[in-house]
């Protein structure tokens, strides 16, 4: 055997490395724990570039080189071993099989051999790696594959994209964008991001922070500008097209590049790719089984093709909540669709992609009011694109609109208080309910909902004609409960008219429709509007006894956000009638649930009622700076100031009394700090907590004998899934528990947990 150089066969970089600290860094610290080290992800992503870097640095470290071996060209996996040796300058001509040779002249020696573009041969790959690692103790591997190998004692680091330009930052500095810049000044010399900066961060978002799609956009400055290069990223495929003969013919296009990976796959596997397309966004295992299986694929074969789509890097996983999420690049997904629109099956498709969400819809809204509510908030939250897919089509499809207003009213309470988005979705009930024009039951629900949100903003013109036509659509189908609702939002229009004994009235009668028809989540809100026109009308018992049947109503079902709203509403009872301290402690108290479960609203009212209290306890500068910091929140949820006229009017009385006693330059000055505040800052104020000490610890509070096991297990460092096991417990309700242990300890991780129960739990 003859051989060449000793140092390796590395390429020199022909154009700048951007960016990959973090990833350089951690694909560094895998190399010395392991052998093997595969860096995985989707065409594209910079899977060789950043091999090639992490090489190049390791260099030092062997002896005997190292060197690069592309697999690409090779076409079955009996040629694998004569490509490395003839990579490393070795002829055998001995008759033994080149594997044997070619571990046998490794065994000896200290080198790195990084094998690029393994997934058309992974298994040949993995048993080669395996024998050599096996004969060559200071041997190191490092592959690049859209699918992991499965070598044992392998490492598999998952390449992300670039990380994207933040919406409302400057985007000089980010990673993408210097990217784009440093290619487009190798077309452009003259190029510069200047006004074109926005432009060029929008780009990069549309293109997932893909290096090779970036690159390819780059290159189209030389015929067009970065304006008109964004307007047709529609087609993108057609546009970002590499037309130098040096690319490697998969890298010319971004359409060749997800070819490769296509091909690669089998072919239910490219079914699944197509039918997964109709998700916009992040999507579970239990929607994928449900809407893509059929024709073809059977339910209980989806999980086992997922797991195939993610070894080949077509899918991405994260796990939110502790449940499995997965998601396409949109690149990705967006060549998945275009073969789903050639397959003829996307109508139908997007059909049961809607019914799946309706189905979500209905559920949810049957189990708002109990133990899962902050189950539902998270699980919402994560399929608010679906959500959003699953309205446009049937807002866009002739007949389906009755669908999207049973979708948006059933799912009332997420737009209100958990979504951040009531604005959106008032909007689109609006549209559903002109869309939708049908004499229905649903129609009838949907109405007093529109009333409700229309009130929530103090709109009063909006929501009477709504309310009006909910009464008398339920009456000519025989609907009860629409009718009990439209007594119910009608008593609270009354209280906003300022006619508080027609209101109490009316709530009266609708809590009592409510009880009959075991309403649970009408009473509780019957109870909550009550102890507001109790406390207008000065009763403060009665609104006193009803704020304490409202929490009770939510320690009875576990419904821990309810009761966070339940405890301000029995903090402003309080203020009423001068218990400023007992009003304080009572709305604080609800304060960080709502922060943590995005309850917006419900954050902006706290933090009113909170500058209300400062100014009754002569704390101006405190009040002006809550005040500024409510001002922020309303803004967040699409208002001014409080939209409850009511409210308005002790928001004006107070604030008036507050920058008289500072005067307007004092005043001004506090009300601009408490408005620069971020909301986690403003609640922090509003708590009076210090990060920097340990005022933000948590107090002991009682769990349930239940949650106290879970929390002794969870500082054990199980998972849900161990919890589970250990209790004889479903790995679902063990998340339930973990999710109330957060919210009853106003905690905000299982770390956190684990150091509450150190410290308070025994």
């Amino acid at each position: 055997m003859v051989t060449k150089r000793p140092d390796g066969n590395l390429p020199l970089e022909l154009t700048s490395f951007v960016g990959r600290r973090h990833e350089l860094a951690r694909a560094r610290r895998l190399m010395t724990q392991t052998r093997m080290l595969t860096l995985t992800g989707a065409g594209g992503v910079g899977k060789t570039r950043l091999a090639l870097r992490i090489a190049a640095d390791a260099r030092r470290a062997f002896r005997d080189g190292v060197w690069l071996v592309d697999v690409a060209p090779l076409n079955d996996g009996e040629s694998l071993a004569p490509a490395i040796l003839d990579t490393l300058g070795f002829r055998d001509e001995s008759p033994r099989r080149p594997d044997s040779g070619l571990a046998e002249l490794l065994e000896s020696r200290k080198l790195l051999l990084v094998l690029d573009n393994c997934e058309h041969m992974p298994l040949a790959v993995a048993v080669l790696a395996g024998k050599l690692l096996g004969a060559a103790p200071e041997l190191r591997i490092l592959a690049t594959s859209r699918e992991t190998l499965g070598v044992e004692g392998e490492a598999v680091f998952t390449v992300p994209p670039l990380a994207l330009p933040e919406r409302g930052r400057s985007p000089a500095a980010n990673e993408a964008v210097t990217l784009f810049a440093e290619r487009a000044a190798a077309v452009q010399p003259d190029f510069t991001l200047g006004d074109d900066s926005e432009q060029v961060a929008e780009l990069c978002r549309r293109l997932d922070g893909v290096p090779l799609a970036i690159e390819l956009a780059a290159a189209r400055l030389r015929m067009l500008p970065v304006a008109q290069i964004l307007d047709r990223m529609d087609d993108r495929f057609r546009l970002l097209a590499d037309r130098r003969q040096t690319a490697v013919p998969r890298h010319r296009t971004l359409r060749a590049a997800i070819d490769w990976s296509y091909d690669l796959c089998d072919p239910a596997e490219r079914i699944l790719w197509a039918r997964l397309s109709v998700f916009p966004g992040e999507f579970g295992l239990e929607a994928a089984e449900q809407i893509c299986s059929g024709d073809g694929i059977a339910a209980d074969e989806v999980f086992d093709l997922l797991v195939g789509l993610l070894d080949k890097s077509i899918l991405t996983r994260a796990e939110r909540a502790g449940r499995a999420r997965y998601r396409f690049l949109d690149t990705i997904r967006e060549y998945g669709h275009g073969i789903l629109a050639d397959s003829g099956e996307e109508p139908a498709l997007r059909r049961r992609h809607r019914d799946h969400y309706l189905s979500l819809a209905r559920r949810a809204r049957h189990e708002w009011f109990g133990p899962d509510q902050a189950e539902w908030v998270t699980r919402l939250q994560h399929e608010k694109d679906g959500i959003r897919s699953a309205l446009e089509f049937s807002l866009d499809e002739p007949g389906e609109a009755h669908a999207a207003l049973e979708i948006v009213s059933s799912l009332w309470h997420y737009w209100l208080f958990a979504a951040g988005s009531f604005g959106e979705g008032r909007r689109l009930l609006s549209r559903a309910l002109e869309s939708a024009l049908e004499a229905t039951p649903v129609r009838a629900d949907a109405l007093w909902v529109a009333a409700w949100f229309a009130l929530r903003q103090g709109d009063l013109d909006t929501a009477m004609p709504l309310l009006s036509e909910c009464r008398d659509l339920a009456l000519r189908l025989d609907h009860p409960a629409a009718l009990t609702s439209a007594a119910h939002f009608s008593g609270l229009a009354a209280h906003l008219r300022g006619e508080h004994r027609e209101a109490l009235a009316l709530l009266l009668e609708a809590r009592e429709r409510y009880l009959a028809d075991g309403d649970q989540a009408g009473v509780w809100m019957a109870l909550f509007h009550l102890v507001i026109v109790y406390s207008a009308l000065g009763d403060g018992d009665r609104a006193a006894s009803s704020a304490a049947e409202c929490l009770a109503m939510c320690e009875g079902r576990s419904a821990y956000l309810s009761r966070s709203n339940a405890l301000w509403v029995a903090g402003l009872a309080h203020w009423f009638q001068g218990a400023q301290d007992q009003a304080a402690a009572l709305v604080k108290k609800g304060l960080d649930v709502m922060r943590r479960h995005d309850d917006r609203w419900g954050v902006a009212e706290s933090l009113e009622v909170l500058a209300w209290i400062g100014a009754a306890n002569g704390q101006e500068e405190r009040a002006a700076t809550l005040f500024g910091a409510a001002g922020t929140a309303w803004a967040s949820v699409g208002t001014a100031t409080p939209g409850l006229r009511p409210f308005t009017d002790f928001h004006n009385i107070c604030q008036t009394r507050v920058r008289s006693a500072l005067g307007g330059g004092a005043y001004m000055s506090a009300f601009q700090r408490g408005a620069g505040l971020s909301p986690d800052q403003a609640v922090d104020y509003a708590l009076d907590v210090d990060r920097s000490s340990s005022a933000e610890r948590p107090q002991p509070s009682v769990l349930t004998p239940r949650e106290q096991e879970v929390a002794e297990l969870v500082a054990q460092g199980l998972s849900n899934k161990e919890i589970a096991a250990r209790l004889v417990i479903a790995q679902r309700t063990a998340e339930g528990h973990v999710e109330h242990i957060m919210t009853k300890l106003s905690l905000s991780s299982r770390v956190r947990i684990a150091t509450w129960f150190t410290t308070h739990g025994r």
